[in-house]
């Protein structure tokens, strides 16, 4: 017997939409939303390390005695912080965006396991 094969024909379209497709999709377009909110977050904070990083060299090349030097080393300290706290904000992005994913899947496996019971109660009832 194969596992595949069942009876199609115990679900009215409406039933298997909602007990099947509907769930599926909703699903499917929570986990795109996110995929994309978090693909821009990592993008965002790309540019702005690759941006910091680009902008250091430049001020690096652009030593050209003691006194420079000096002045750019001092400056590396404000960088640092700066980048520190940049990491930290990304850091707390992605947590946020990864919880509201948690709570919104929750969300919608409670309200589809309702909705299938509701589903499969009627279709006991008949």
């Amino acid at each position: 017997m194969n596992a595949f094969n069942f009876d199609t024909k115990q679900f009215d379209t409406k039933q298997f939409e909602a007990m099947f497709f509907g769930p599926a999709r909703a699903y499917a377009a929570l986990t795109v939303d996110y995929t994309e909110k978090l693909a821009n977050a990592q993008l965002d904070a790309t540019k702005a390390y690759t941006d910091t990083g680009l902008a250091q060299l430049r001020t690096l090349m652009n030593v050209k005695d003691a006194e420079g030097l000096r002045a750019y080393m001092e400056g590396q300290q404000k960088v640092a912080k700066d980048l520190a706290e940049r990491m930290k904000g990304d850091a707390e992005k992605v947590v946020s965006l990864q919880q509201d994913f948690v709570q919104q899947s929750q969300k919608l496996t409670e309200d589809n396991v309702q909705q299938a019971q509701a589903t499969a109660t009627k279709a006991a009832q008949k």
